[in-house]
Protein backbone atom coordinates (compact mmCIF):
# COMPACT_ATOMS: atom_id res chain seq x y z
CA UNK A 1 0.00 0.00 0.00
CA UNK A 2 3.27 2.50 0.57
CA UNK A 3 4.57 1.64 -2.57
CA UNK A 4 1.04 2.07 -4.08
CA UNK A 5 0.66 5.50 -2.63
CA UNK A 6 4.41 6.74 -3.04
CA UNK A 7 3.45 5.79 -6.74
CA UNK A 8 0.56 8.21 -7.17
CA UNK A 9 1.96 11.00 -5.27
CA UNK A 10 4.79 10.66 -7.49
CA UNK A 11 2.28 10.63 -11.05
CA UNK A 12 0.66 13.90 -9.34
CA UNK A 13 3.98 15.45 -8.79
CA UNK A 14 4.78 14.85 -12.09
CA UNK A 15 1.49 15.93 -13.60
CA UNK A 16 1.83 19.20 -11.86
CA UNK A 17 5.17 19.93 -12.69
CA UNK A 18 4.12 19.16 -16.30
CA UNK A 19 1.20 21.61 -16.10
CA UNK A 20 3.64 24.30 -15.28
CA UNK A 21 5.79 23.25 -18.06
CA UNK A 22 2.88 24.12 -20.32
CA UNK A 23 1.68 26.99 -18.57
CA UNK A 24 5.14 28.82 -18.39
CA UNK A 25 5.43 28.96 -22.20
CA UNK A 26 1.62 30.81 -22.49
CA UNK A 27 2.31 33.08 -19.52
CA UNK A 28 5.16 34.67 -21.32
CA UNK A 29 3.07 34.64 -24.58
CA UNK A 30 0.55 36.50 -22.96
CA UNK A 31 2.70 39.09 -21.33
CA UNK A 32 5.02 40.21 -24.34
CA UNK A 33 1.33 40.18 -26.23
CA UNK A 34 0.38 42.36 -23.35
CA UNK A 35 3.07 44.81 -23.75
CA UNK A 36 2.91 45.15 -27.11
CA UNK A 37 -0.49 45.53 -26.96
CA UNK A 38 0.06 48.58 -24.45
CA UNK A 39 3.17 50.01 -26.53
CA UNK A 40 0.03 50.31 -29.33
CA UNK A 41 -2.70 51.31 -27.53
CA UNK A 42 -1.35 55.44 -27.41
CA UNK A 43 -1.46 55.34 -31.73
CA UNK A 44 -5.03 53.81 -32.34
CA UNK A 45 -7.03 54.97 -29.20
CA UNK A 46 -8.49 58.67 -29.81
CA UNK A 47 -7.51 60.95 -26.86
CA UNK A 48 -10.28 60.03 -24.15
CA UNK A 49 -10.22 56.45 -24.37
CA UNK A 50 -6.24 56.41 -23.98
CA UNK A 51 -6.67 58.67 -20.78
CA UNK A 52 -8.79 56.58 -19.15
CA UNK A 53 -6.41 53.68 -20.15
CA UNK A 54 -3.92 55.84 -18.89
CA UNK A 55 -5.52 56.29 -15.16
CA UNK A 56 -6.40 52.26 -15.48
CA UNK A 57 -2.53 52.28 -15.02
CA UNK A 58 -2.61 54.43 -12.17
CA UNK A 59 -5.14 52.86 -10.15
CA UNK A 60 -3.36 49.57 -11.11
CA UNK A 61 -0.02 50.56 -9.21
CA UNK A 62 -2.15 51.74 -6.13
CA UNK A 63 -4.18 47.95 -6.44
CA UNK A 64 -0.70 46.73 -6.72
CA UNK A 65 -0.06 48.38 -2.99
CA UNK A 66 -3.26 47.73 -1.54
CA UNK A 67 -2.79 43.57 -2.61
CA UNK A 68 0.43 43.39 -0.76
CA UNK A 69 -1.51 43.91 2.81
CA UNK A 70 -4.58 42.70 1.77
CA UNK A 71 -3.28 39.56 -0.67
CA UNK A 72 -0.18 38.94 0.66
CA UNK A 73 -0.45 39.99 4.44
CA UNK A 74 -3.73 38.79 5.40
CA UNK A 75 -4.60 41.96 6.75
CA UNK A 76 -7.64 45.27 5.76
CA UNK A 77 -6.88 48.34 4.77
CA UNK A 78 -9.67 51.01 4.42
CA UNK A 79 -6.83 54.20 4.07
CA UNK A 80 -5.31 53.46 1.18
CA UNK A 81 -7.51 56.01 -0.76
CA UNK A 82 -6.03 58.55 1.80
CA UNK A 83 -2.24 58.09 1.09
CA UNK A 84 -3.39 57.85 -2.61
CA UNK A 85 -4.35 61.80 -2.27
CA UNK A 86 -1.52 62.09 -0.36
CA UNK A 87 0.75 61.13 -3.10
CA UNK A 88 -1.37 63.61 -5.56
CA UNK A 89 -1.30 66.56 -3.09
CA UNK A 90 2.62 66.16 -2.52
CA UNK A 91 2.76 65.87 -6.97
CA UNK A 92 0.25 69.03 -6.62
CA UNK A 93 2.20 71.52 -4.52
CA UNK A 94 5.42 70.64 -5.72
CA UNK A 95 4.57 70.99 -9.49
CA UNK A 96 1.83 74.35 -8.87
CA UNK A 97 3.67 76.24 -5.74
CA UNK A 98 7.69 74.89 -6.06
CA UNK A 99 7.81 74.80 -9.93
CA UNK A 100 9.38 71.14 -9.37
CA UNK A 101 9.26 69.20 -12.68
CA UNK A 102 7.45 65.91 -13.09
CA UNK A 103 9.42 63.14 -12.84
CA UNK A 104 11.22 64.68 -9.36
CA UNK A 105 8.00 64.71 -7.41
CA UNK A 106 7.81 60.82 -7.28
CA UNK A 107 9.92 60.06 -5.27
CA UNK A 108 8.97 62.68 -2.50
CA UNK A 109 5.57 61.39 -2.75
CA UNK A 110 6.77 57.51 -2.45
CA UNK A 111 8.90 58.82 0.84
CA UNK A 112 5.78 60.71 2.21
CA UNK A 113 3.45 58.28 1.64
CA UNK A 114 5.86 55.40 3.14
CA UNK A 115 7.18 57.65 6.37
CA UNK A 116 3.09 58.08 7.11
CA UNK A 117 2.10 54.48 6.62
CA UNK A 118 4.74 53.20 8.66
CA UNK A 119 4.17 55.72 11.73
CA UNK A 120 0.45 54.04 10.98
CA UNK A 121 1.02 50.72 10.87
CA UNK A 122 4.04 50.20 13.85
CA UNK A 123 1.35 50.83 17.27
CA UNK A 124 -1.45 49.39 15.25
CA UNK A 125 0.01 46.46 14.75
CA UNK A 126 1.66 46.20 18.03
CA UNK A 127 -2.18 45.64 18.89
CA UNK A 128 -3.05 42.83 16.60
CA UNK A 129 -6.26 41.88 15.38
CA UNK A 130 -8.52 44.45 13.58
CA UNK A 131 -6.83 47.71 15.26
CA UNK A 132 -4.95 48.00 11.95
CA UNK A 133 -8.09 48.43 10.14
CA UNK A 134 -9.18 50.92 12.59
CA UNK A 135 -6.29 53.17 12.39
CA UNK A 136 -6.49 53.26 8.41
CA UNK A 137 -10.39 54.27 8.69
CA UNK A 138 -9.28 57.61 10.94
CA UNK A 139 -6.42 58.17 8.34
CA UNK A 140 -9.21 57.95 5.46
CA UNK A 141 -11.85 60.06 7.60
CA UNK A 142 -9.04 62.84 8.95
CA UNK A 143 -7.09 63.27 5.37
CA UNK A 144 -9.87 65.13 3.45
CA UNK A 145 -10.92 67.26 6.14
CA UNK A 146 -7.00 68.28 6.55
CA UNK A 147 -6.63 68.69 3.04
CA UNK A 148 -9.56 71.51 3.16
CA UNK A 149 -7.68 73.29 6.09
CA UNK A 150 -4.56 73.91 4.97
CA UNK A 151 -5.80 75.72 2.40
CA UNK A 152 -3.21 78.26 1.67
CA UNK A 153 -1.03 75.41 0.49
CA UNK A 154 -3.56 72.70 -0.83
CA UNK A 155 -6.32 75.06 -2.37
CA UNK A 156 -9.07 73.98 0.52
CA UNK A 157 -12.36 73.02 -0.80
CA UNK A 158 -11.91 74.30 -4.17
CA UNK A 159 -9.11 71.83 -4.94
CA UNK A 160 -5.94 73.26 -6.78
CA UNK A 161 -5.23 72.73 -10.35
CA UNK A 162 -2.09 71.56 -11.58
CA UNK A 163 -0.41 71.81 -15.41
CA UNK A 164 -0.58 68.98 -17.28
CA UNK A 165 2.22 67.66 -19.87
CA UNK A 166 0.68 69.03 -23.59
CA UNK A 167 1.67 65.31 -24.93
CA UNK A 168 -0.99 62.43 -23.78
CA UNK A 169 1.17 60.10 -25.65
CA UNK A 170 4.08 60.83 -23.94
CA UNK A 171 2.46 61.15 -20.25
CA UNK A 172 0.91 57.64 -21.14
CA UNK A 173 4.13 56.13 -21.69
CA UNK A 174 5.92 57.76 -18.80
CA UNK A 175 2.93 55.89 -16.10
CA UNK A 176 2.98 52.48 -18.51
CA UNK A 177 7.32 52.94 -17.70
CA UNK A 178 6.18 53.51 -13.79
CA UNK A 179 3.44 51.06 -13.32
CA UNK A 180 5.79 48.24 -15.35
CA UNK A 181 8.53 49.26 -12.82
CA UNK A 182 6.10 48.75 -10.16
CA UNK A 183 4.77 45.35 -11.35
CA UNK A 184 8.36 44.29 -11.76
CA UNK A 185 9.00 45.15 -8.19
CA UNK A 186 5.80 43.85 -6.30
CA UNK A 187 7.23 40.06 -8.27
CA UNK A 188 10.27 40.49 -6.80
CA UNK A 189 9.52 41.40 -3.43
CA UNK A 190 6.75 38.38 -3.04
CA UNK A 191 9.12 36.55 -4.40
CA UNK A 192 11.85 37.48 -1.63
CA UNK A 193 12.77 36.40 1.54
CA UNK A 194 10.40 39.23 3.22
CA UNK A 195 7.79 37.94 0.85
CA UNK A 196 8.04 34.09 1.34
CA UNK A 197 8.07 35.72 5.62
CA UNK A 198 4.49 37.63 4.84
CA UNK A 199 3.52 35.05 3.61
CA UNK A 200 4.23 32.71 6.60
CA UNK A 201 3.13 35.43 8.77
CA UNK A 202 -0.05 35.49 7.22
CA UNK A 203 -1.01 31.70 7.38
CA UNK A 204 0.30 31.08 11.04
CA UNK A 205 1.31 34.12 13.07
CA UNK A 206 1.64 32.17 16.16
CA UNK A 207 4.05 29.68 14.26
CA UNK A 208 6.12 32.78 12.44
CA UNK A 209 6.90 34.19 15.53
CA UNK A 210 8.09 30.79 17.03
CA UNK A 211 10.42 30.41 14.10
CA UNK A 212 12.36 34.17 14.75
CA UNK A 213 9.92 36.27 12.87
CA UNK A 214 8.62 39.04 13.86
CA UNK A 215 4.75 39.23 12.34
CA UNK A 216 4.07 42.92 13.13
CA UNK A 217 7.36 44.11 12.25
CA UNK A 218 6.58 42.37 8.30
CA UNK A 219 3.14 43.10 8.57
CA UNK A 220 3.78 46.82 9.29
CA UNK A 221 6.93 46.79 6.31
CA UNK A 222 3.62 45.40 3.73
CA UNK A 223 1.58 48.51 4.73
CA UNK A 224 4.03 51.09 4.38
CA UNK A 225 5.19 49.47 1.14
CA UNK A 226 1.79 50.07 0.19
CA UNK A 227 1.07 53.38 1.16
CA UNK A 228 4.10 54.11 -0.93
CA UNK A 229 2.52 52.66 -3.87
CA UNK A 230 -0.46 54.44 -3.10
CA UNK A 231 1.28 57.80 -3.13
CA UNK A 232 3.23 56.76 -6.19
CA UNK A 233 -0.32 56.07 -7.80
CA UNK A 234 -1.81 59.51 -6.37
CA UNK A 235 1.36 61.39 -7.90
CA UNK A 236 0.53 59.23 -11.14
CA UNK A 237 -3.00 60.60 -10.80
CA UNK A 238 -1.88 64.49 -10.53
CA UNK A 239 0.28 63.89 -13.07
CA UNK A 240 -2.90 62.75 -15.51
CA UNK A 241 -5.88 64.63 -14.39
CA UNK A 242 -4.59 68.13 -13.59
CA UNK A 243 -6.66 68.68 -10.91
CA UNK A 244 -6.93 67.74 -7.15
CA UNK A 245 -9.75 68.04 -4.63
CA UNK A 246 -10.34 66.61 -0.82
CA UNK A 247 -13.69 64.92 -1.78
CA UNK A 248 -12.22 62.91 -4.94
CA UNK A 249 -9.69 61.14 -1.64
CA UNK A 250 -12.23 59.84 1.04
CA UNK A 251 -13.53 57.13 2.37
CA UNK A 252 -15.64 56.03 -0.70
CA UNK A 253 -12.55 55.83 -2.88
CA UNK A 254 -10.52 53.40 0.02
CA UNK A 255 -13.62 50.95 -0.11
CA UNK A 256 -14.13 51.10 -3.85
CA UNK A 257 -10.04 50.02 -4.08
CA UNK A 258 -10.71 47.67 -1.66
CA UNK A 259 -13.42 46.06 -3.69
CA UNK A 260 -11.44 46.22 -6.97
CA UNK A 261 -8.73 44.34 -5.36
CA UNK A 262 -10.69 41.80 -4.23
CA UNK A 263 -12.87 41.44 -7.37
CA UNK A 264 -9.85 41.85 -9.07
CA UNK A 265 -8.39 38.77 -7.31
CA UNK A 266 -6.05 38.84 -4.56
CA UNK A 267 -2.39 37.25 -4.33
CA UNK A 268 -2.08 38.02 -8.18
CA UNK A 269 -0.55 40.60 -10.35
CA UNK A 270 -3.23 40.14 -12.53
CA UNK A 271 -5.80 40.88 -9.99
CA UNK A 272 -4.53 44.45 -9.68
CA UNK A 273 -5.14 45.38 -13.17
CA UNK A 274 -8.24 43.77 -13.63
CA UNK A 275 -9.64 45.72 -10.18
CA UNK A 276 -8.26 48.43 -11.40
CA UNK A 277 -10.78 48.42 -14.54
CA UNK A 278 -13.42 47.89 -12.19
CA UNK A 279 -12.39 51.17 -9.89
CA UNK A 280 -12.29 53.66 -13.01
CA UNK A 281 -15.88 52.21 -13.74
CA UNK A 282 -17.28 52.52 -10.39
CA UNK A 283 -15.15 56.13 -9.61
CA UNK A 284 -16.36 57.45 -13.12
CA UNK A 285 -19.51 56.16 -14.79
CA UNK A 286 -21.30 55.75 -11.54
CA UNK A 287 -23.17 58.15 -9.24
CA UNK A 288 -20.33 60.04 -7.29
CA UNK A 289 -22.49 59.98 -4.45
CA UNK A 290 -22.96 55.79 -4.44
CA UNK A 291 -19.68 54.30 -5.41
CA UNK A 292 -19.27 52.87 -1.86
CA UNK A 293 -22.46 51.38 -2.11
CA UNK A 294 -21.69 49.54 -5.66
CA UNK A 295 -18.32 48.57 -4.67
CA UNK A 296 -20.09 46.87 -1.91
CA UNK A 297 -22.36 44.99 -2.98
CA UNK A 298 -20.37 44.04 -6.34
CA UNK A 299 -17.80 42.71 -3.40
CA UNK A 300 -20.30 40.80 -1.98
CA UNK A 301 -21.41 39.10 -5.01
CA UNK A 302 -17.58 38.12 -6.10
CA UNK A 303 -16.99 37.00 -2.40
CA UNK A 304 -20.03 34.59 -2.97
CA UNK A 305 -19.57 33.57 -6.68
CA UNK A 306 -15.95 33.95 -7.13
CA UNK A 307 -13.90 33.73 -4.18
CA UNK A 308 -10.69 34.02 -5.85
CA UNK A 309 -11.53 36.76 -8.56
CA UNK A 310 -12.03 37.41 -11.76
CA UNK A 311 -8.00 36.52 -11.66
CA UNK A 312 -8.73 33.14 -10.73
CA UNK A 313 -11.77 32.58 -12.92
CA UNK A 314 -9.42 33.50 -15.77
CA UNK A 315 -6.56 31.06 -14.86
CA UNK A 316 -9.12 28.22 -14.07
CA UNK A 317 -10.32 28.49 -17.70
CA UNK A 318 -7.08 28.79 -19.41
CA UNK A 319 -5.95 25.79 -16.98
CA UNK A 320 -8.93 23.41 -18.55
CA UNK A 321 -8.21 25.20 -21.80
CA UNK A 322 -4.69 23.87 -21.83
CA UNK A 323 -5.79 20.38 -20.48
CA UNK A 324 -8.20 19.89 -23.21
CA UNK A 325 -5.40 20.96 -25.85
CA UNK A 326 -3.02 18.44 -24.35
Amino acid sequence: MNAVAAGRRRVAVGQVAGDRRQVWPWRRTALAAVLLLAAALPFVLPPYRLFQVTLVLVYAVALLGLDLVAGHGGQISLGHGAFFGVGAYTAAVLISRVGLPYPLTLPVAALLAFGLGLAAARPALRLRGLYLAMISFTVAVVVPPLLKRLSGLTGGAMGLPVPTPDDDQVLYFLVLAVAVAAFAGVRNLTRSRAGRALLAVKAHPAAAEVLGMRPATYQAHAFAWSAMYAGVAGALYTWTVGFVAPDSFGLALSITMLAGVVIGGLGSLAGPLIGAVVVLALTSEVNPAAPGLVSGALLIVVICLAPTGLSGLLRRAAGSLLRRRS
